[in-house]
């Protein structure tokens, strides 16, 4: 099934070109179903981007899925035009009074800052809490999962000698998550980050359970139950070239930066690199959209509802 997303977005033609299936508002509206709610907080500086790259992988479900893009109401983009944010983002503020059966928090370029240094660490504070009452599940990608897994329980990142940044194995410790149906025992995952969280901060007591986990960068992703939320520390939804583009940037910059590892054929950067995380990125993103579908209300409205009523019992 289509994804819905507005006809002039940049991501549309994008899509459409790699064959990921699309729709205008008029055929959606003919169709009789409801579709399931996705709100986007886009925290990335090019947010077209990564518009893309979560879109690529969310409009792969057989569900329709009506996409939203949500953006910090107090912070100014330096590398997205304001044209394109009045175009297509609302503000959270905008937004707070709906209800959402998914919701997405990306990365953002502040890993290196303490969370209460960042300058829209409140209104962070405040969207974690929102999600608790207005989002049936969510799931966090890279420094997005740092913030929350802190907000929530406390769990500190700690700041890597080198950064961590390339292709890496990492091992599948739950084949019978039905977030991780599908998945090989051990596959591919891009990793780009200066910062970590260890696996011996996440007690038995807080709920979490590690699903996924590298020999060489630690914990990848981390399911919460009760909160219905996945934690998610690396990039399965980067492109083939993320890393790459990365790496010239900061070379062009002039900043000691280390060849991805495990990424460039033959570790040489004039040559194309490999995809081999295609795949698993379909799977967990298609395997989150189908366990929110599974478990959702269809009446959106009552979303949140038996989260109040468990802490008023």
């Amino acid at each position: 099934m289509p994804i819905k997303i507005p006809d002039q977005l940049p991501a549309f033609q994008t899509l459409l070109q790699e064959g990921v299936p699309v729709m205008t508002d008029s055929v959606a509206i003919r169709q009789d179903i409801r579709p399931l709610q996705i709100g986007l907080l886009n925290l990335m500086p090019n947010k077209i981007k990564t518009e893309i790259q979560i879109a690529r992988l969310v409009g792969a479900s057989p569900l329709q899925v009506e996409l939203s893009l949500i953006r910090i109401g107090g912070h100014r983009s330096k590398n997205t035009s304001e044209d394109h944010l009045l175009s297509f983002y609302s503000t959270w503020d905008e937004v707070k009074d709906r209800k959402f059966d998914g919701f997405i928090i990306t990365g953002a370029p502040v890993e290196l800052l303490d969370y209460e240094d960042v300058t829209y660490w409140d209104e962070m504070k405040a969207i974690f809490d929102w999600t608790e009452t207005n989002v049936h599940s969510t799931l966090n990608i890279c420094w997005g999962a740092m913030a929350a897994i802190y907000h929530f329980h406390k769990v500190p990142k700690y700041t890597l000698t080198e950064k961590a940044f390339g292709v890496y194995r990492h091992r599948n410790l739950n084949p019978a998550s039905p977030y991780l149906l599908g998945f090989s025992d051990d596959f591919a995952v891009p990793v780009s980050r200066w910062t970590e969280i260890l696996r011996k901060d996440i007690t038995p007591s807080s709920g979490l359970e590690v699903l996924m986990t590298s020999h060489e960068t630690g914990v990848c992703l981390v399911h919460e139950k009760r909160g219905n939320r996945l934690y998610m520390f690396n990039h399965v939804e980067y492109d083939s070239t993320s890393l790459a583009d990365e790496y010239f940037r900061d070379k062009a910059a002039d900043v000691d930066i280390k060849l991805p590892a495990n990424y460039f054929p033959d570790d040489d950067p004039s040559k194309v690199p490999l995809n081999r995380w295609r795949s698993h990125a379909h799977l967990l993103f298609g395997n989150w959209i189908n366990q929110v579908y599974q478990t959702t209300e269809y009446d959106l409205d009552k979303v949140g509802i038996k989260v109040q009523s468990q802490e008023e019992a």
